[in-house]
């Protein structure tokens, strides 16, 4: 039986990630003047990560929220197969930048996200950058549970991973998402990079 392959965190991704995400939310709410970024692009943007990440619990749950959002299911079938042809054509530089993001595990090419800078403005592109990154720390806390899953079952786990780590990430929810949020909100300066950022 293969091991399990998807994408998940240790304890030092997670923590970069959780601040990565809370840094964005932050510089957000700084901004002046309403986003356009509705709750139907919203959802296709986490599934449009969701679908590259592989998140089966992630999938479900946005999937319904789409759907609740008014997302019709052929178009989200398309998204979670990787297709955006059915996708509103002003939102795929944001759904292909997205895909971009989470296929580089959140070290995108600074082009790309000057073009999403320059398509949709500071505010939006925030907020676009904001539900990537929330939606990324979904998936893999799911991809890790899942991973814990396997190998307290005597499946093969992810090879790069272990149960210390696993069980630290899946208990350490508790502690790192709010000290992150405190960090960021307290500490951090205005940086509107879309990398994560390791130390």
């Amino acid at each position: 039986m293969p091991s399990f392959q998807k994408r998940i965190f240790n304890i030092n991704s997670f923590w970069n990630a959780a601040n990565a995400a809370f840094q964005t939310i932050f510089n957000l709410k700084k901004q002046e003047g309403e986003s356009s970024i509705d709750s139907m692009f919203s959802e296709r943007i986490m599934l449009a990560v969701t679908q590259v990440n592989g998140c089966r619990y992630c999938s479900f749950g946005h999937t319904q929220a789409a759907l609740k959002s008014g997302v019709p299911i052929e178009e989200i079938r398309g998204l979670l197969s990787g297709d955006l042809n059915s996708a509103p054509d002003e939102e795929i530089p944001a759904l292909l930048f997205a895909q971009h993001y989470a296929e580089t595990a959140g070290h995108p090419d600074p082009k790309a996200w000057e073009k999403i800078l320059r398509t949709y403005g500071e505010n939006n592109a925030l907020k676009i950058l904001a539900n990537i990154r929330m939606i990324t720390i979904g998936n893999l806390m799911g991809n890790t549970f899942d991973s814990f899953l396997f190998r307290i079952t005597g499946r093969p786990a992810h090879p790069e991973s272990n149960f210390f780590q696993e069980l630290g990430v899946l208990v350490g929810t508790f502690f790192i998402i709010p000290a992150a949020m405190i960090r960021q909100k307290f500490f951090k300066t205005r940086d509107l990079s879309p990398v994560v950022q390791t130390k």
